[in-house]
């Protein structure tokens, strides 16, 4: 089905975005992420894959750090809520997993708004608990 309006490609696009996320597949996000992404997420220094990240190549590694450095069968990501409206998205749930190097795990709720022009994602702000990510984190 072929988009109508901009937000049915919004919706498409990040639909796209979280099969791509779901299968590991590096190289489909690197060319889904625009050439200069606006990318928010809480820096936070004991938590190895959580940094600064403004081109597709390092956006779309954000998801490959994620899988080595935590423990993939652990991972779980609900999505509670999927806004869209015009060229942004919003999605709200709770997400979980545990880090390989401690053992430890974390939880809890994440916010998610992409902004989509042009069918590529040029704005990725997640919101998440990263205290218990960081706890996580610490041996």
């Amino acid at each position: 089905m072929t988009p109508t309006t901009t937000a049915d490609a919004t919706r498409a696009t990040v639909q796209k975005f979280l099969e791509l996320r779901l299968a590991g597949d590096i190289e489909g996000l690197t060319a889904l992420f625009a050439d200069k992404v606006d990318w928010v997420l809480a820096e936070n220094p004991g938590v190895p894959w959580i940094r600064p990240r403004s081109t597709a190549a390092e956006c779309a590694a954000q998801a490959e750090e994620l899988m080595e450095y935590t423990v993939p069968e652990d991972a779980r990501a609900s999505v509670d809520a999927f806004l869209v409206d015009g060229n942004d998205a919003v999605l709200t749930g709770q997400l979980s997993g545990t880090v390989r190097a401690t053992g430890k795990s974390f939880e809890g709720p994440f916010a998610l708004r992409l902004t989509v022009e042009g069918g590529r994602i040029t704005r990725h702000h997640l919101y998440e608990n990263s205290l218990t990510i960081a706890e996580a984190c610490t041996p």
